[in-house]
């Protein structure tokens, strides 16, 4: 799944491997990287990596990385932790905002990097493991340190409904997802969403982001990905918690969640390939 990160289109998986900050055995690693830093004066973070499961909408796959490699563009370091760790959004908190006692030249410096890296085999590598290949090059290349910070909050269970799900199995090959809004309307406002071969941990991570105001973790137990639309207003009706029951058969529980906080220890600017 293929996914903008804030507003720059950047290309990253909403679906990513669990995060392990000293991986057992021999770290994977890229075959081939070059880390420059930018000079095209582009603010915008581009790019992504591109695994044998990545899956693009036809608009998305025209600037798709090549099979098998990681292509990023104009990304800070923070940037780059926030794709080779699947820091995804919550309500109110970017997966930047997740980063913890980071310099300034890593979250908000004028320092930017583009990285160019191909796996030993590009026709057999997933997206999981281009991005462990990524953490390996953070910390081979930045000598980034870090160590993780869990800290439980308030937020919700995603559950089946009592009468059980309505949801469709997916038809296509595409991933992909439109949305009427990009962002939590800022005056409750209406909400439109066209999923395309979602995984319940993918709407899981669309509803912190753009749903009840706190962080949803996926506890309905339904493997599998599937297609849907899913409109609600939280000013007018139905709310999000209604329109989640009567429209898909789901409902949200409120509860403690836990959220893992990534906490920056140190890292370096990369010298010359």
């Amino acid at each position: 799944m293929v996914r903008s990160l804030c507003a720059a289109g950047l290309l990253l998986t909403a679906d990513v491997p669990p995060v392990r900050a000293q991986p057992a055995g021999t770290p994977l690693a890229f075959e081939v990287v070059s880390v420059k830093p930018s000079t095209s004066g582009l603010t915008g973070v581009r790019g992504g990596c591109h695994g044998i499961d990545s899956r693009y909408s036809p608009n998305e796959a025209a600037t798709a990385p090549s099979l098998g490699r990681c292509m990023i563009s104009d990304a800070r370091l923070s940037h780059l932790i926030v794709i080779a760790y699947g820091l995804n959004s919550i309500s109110g908190m970017s997966g930047i905002g997740l980063i913890e006692n980071a310099p300034d030249w890593v979250i908000n410096g004028d320092e930017r990097f583009t990285i160019q890296a191909k796996a030993e085999d590009p026709t057999n590598v997933t997206q999981g493991q281009l991005l462990e290949m990524l953490q390996t090059l953070l910390a081979e290349r930045f000598k980034l340190r870090f160590h993780r910070r869990n800290l439980e909050m308030p937020g919700f269970a995603l559950v089946a409904a009592r009468n059980g799900p309505k949801l469709q199995q997916a038809k296509g090959d595409e991933t992909s997802r439109s949305s009427a809004s990009s962002m939590k309307p800022l005056a409750d406002g209406p909400v439109t969403v066209n999923a395309r071969r979602y995984s319940m941990g993918m709407l899981a991570s669309l509803l912190s982001d753009l749903g009840p105001g706190g962080p949803v973790e996926d506890h309905t137990e339904l493997s599998g990905v599937h297609d849907f639309k899913l409109s609600w207003n939280d000013s007018t009706g139905p709310s999000v918690f209604t329109a989640l029951q009567e429209q898909l058969g789901l409902r949200l529980e409120r509860g403690k969640v836990t959220v893992s906080f990534f906490v920056f220890e140190s890292a370096e600017r990369p010298g010359e390939n």
